[in-house]
């Protein structure tokens, strides 16, 4: 949390966490495409560290080392400090794979805010993590008029074998390796 507190006093720390890849078509997610709303400062990228964001958080990137994070070439793990502004709303969407659990660490939570996964309904505690399928729907809001900011990053599904593990990452790489282009998913 005190990194994150550190990172919040450079306004410019945080990016949308909508951004248009001019590839794919374009899908708005109501309005936050580019928008800061909902952002992100990423300390690992679609499998990539983030060098100069890793550096600002250590004992971020520590904690992170004993948690069996999704590894797949090019796609994950993603870690990220993900930030909701007052008023805001995530609408209902879905993932695209079940073989990874998204992890939520609230770090900054004011009242009225939510997370909705399937027909469950939770309000935040700073400081209790909770993981859920993101390929179930699921959606967010800030209804206060402070920001809300959380810990998201995505650990495997603890039912998978090592050997499963190994499998899941390898087709993903295969897929990829037989595409010739940089893969369309993200966390």
């Amino acid at each position: 949390r005190a990194e994150l507190i550190e990172v919040l006093k450079e306004d410019s720390a945080f990016r949308p966490y909508v951004q248009h890849v001019p590839e794919r078509p374009r899908k708005d997610l109501a309005g936050l495409d580019g928008n800061l709303d909902w952002s992100a400062f990423y300390m690992w990228k679609d499998g990539e560290i983030v060098p100069e964001n890793a550096a600002r958080c250590p004992q971020t990137m520590k904690v992170m080392e004993e948690v069996p994070l999704t590894r797949i070439k090019n796609r994950s793990p993603s870690i990220l400090f993900s930030l909701l502004r007052p008023g805001a709303r995530i609408p209902p969407h879905s993932g695209l794979v079940n073989t990874r659990l998204i992890c939520h660490l609230p770090l900054i939570v004011p009242p009225d805010c939510g997370l909705r996964v399937g027909n469950d309904v939770r309000t935040p505690v700073e400081g209790k993590a909770w993981a859920f399928d993101d390929t179930i729907e699921h959606e967010a809001w800030n209804n206060s008029d402070r920001t809300r900011v959380i810990l998201l990053f995505e650990t495997w599904r603890p039912e998978l074998s090592d050997e499963e593990r190994r499998l899941v990452a390898g087709m993903f790489e295969a897929s990829d390796a037989y595409s010739g282009q940089k893969p369309a998913w993200s966390i």
